[in-house]
């Protein structure tokens, strides 16, 4: 990608196209540096977005540029931003199964896939909190130290990334995980990895692929 409004109007779409937004529903957001961030307008479809609708605001959710309106939203990604430097993208979407996971108060932090323990760990449930009043980033601060991905109850879901990319793909995976389990427990009773099984996993985990996983992230 040659820029970063080029790079988040690409997976807006991306989000749009794969169904994990409809209408004017959703928003993603990317850092730009120490000063900048850059996000999805209010009230804008996502799959129709262009790069001239983005617009900048600062770490206090100021508008820097821009024509639209600043998201309500923004304060889950200003608290992610905030509270993790490592992270430098947020998506927030409302997939189809894992807003239904959290529309029956159920958390996805059980250890049955590895690919999902391996990329996301325990996706918490953050509790009810109403859309565009301080509730909804304070429900996200029990686990925002430690969580890629959770889910928000009676509303959708949120991933953290290092990229845009990464966040993006991280809610494809949260999703396609929901989605997977939800169609499983129809079928049957679902076997759970227990400790042995997470144990070689996490050893593999650090020795073939480098990937160190948070205490809190293990189950």
């Amino acid at each position: 990608m040659n820029s970063h409004r080029e790079e988040l109007i690409y997976y807006c779409h991306k989000v749009y196209e794969n169904k994990f937004v409809t209408a004017y529903d959703g928003n993603l957001s990317l850092r730009i540096d120490d000063q900048r961030i850059l996000i999805t307008p209010s009230g804008r479809n996502k799959g129709e977005l262009r790069e001239n609708d983005l617009i900048e605001i600062d770490y206090n959710g100021n508008k820097i540029l821009g024509e639209g309106k600043v998201t309500t939203e923004a304060k889950i990604h200003l608290l992610a931003f905030q509270k993790r430097f490592e992270v430098n993208a947020v998506v927030h979407a409302h997939p189809t199964y894992a807003t239904a996971f959290a529309l029956v108060g159920r958390s996805l932090d059980e250890p049955i896939l590895p690919e999902v323990i391996l990329s996301l760990g325990k996706i918490p449930l953050c509790r009810y909190g109403t859309p565009s009043t301080e509730e909804l980033p304070n429900s996200m601060l029990p686990h925002i130290n430690y969580a890629w991905g959770m889910l928000l109850e009676n509303h959708g879901a949120v991933t953290l990334g290092k990229n845009i990319k990464d966040a993006y793909f991280k809610m494809e995976k949260l999703e396609h995980a929901a989605q997977t389990i939800s169609v499983a427990r129809s079928l049957g009773t679902i076997r759970k990895l227990n400790n042995t099984d997470l144990q070689k996993l996490y050893k593999a985990a650090d020795d073939t692929y480098g990937i160190s996983i948070k205490k809190e992230l293990r189950f």
